[in-house]
């Protein structure tokens, strides 16, 4: 279940509330006790993809000469075919 952030229009306190996706917010705050003033906060995800693969602006990086230069020492070079 994801944790939802909840700001209150009474005391400004923000709270966080672990709750299924389809459910309402809150009724009342659990720091001052108003009644329907929360709302739901839009934050920054602390979800982080790690490890080789994964961009963090969703495009690849452009390579520099050496890192090419790396790669295509790994890549073993194919013999020449010759036509008769």
């Amino acid at each position: 279940m994801p944790i939802y952030e909840y700001s209150c229009d009474q005391c400004h306190q923000a709270e966080e509330v672990l709750q299924k996706v389809g459910e309402e917010a809150p009724l009342c705050c659990t720091n001052c006790g108003a009644k329907n003033s929360l709302h739901k906060v839009v934050s920054s995800s602390a979800f982080h993809l790690k490890g080789g693969g994964w961009y963090k602006d969703l495009y690849s990086s452009t390579k520099t000469s050496s890192e090419e230069t790396k790669t295509d020492a790994k890549i073993p070079k194919k013999a020449d075919d010759k036509k008769t």
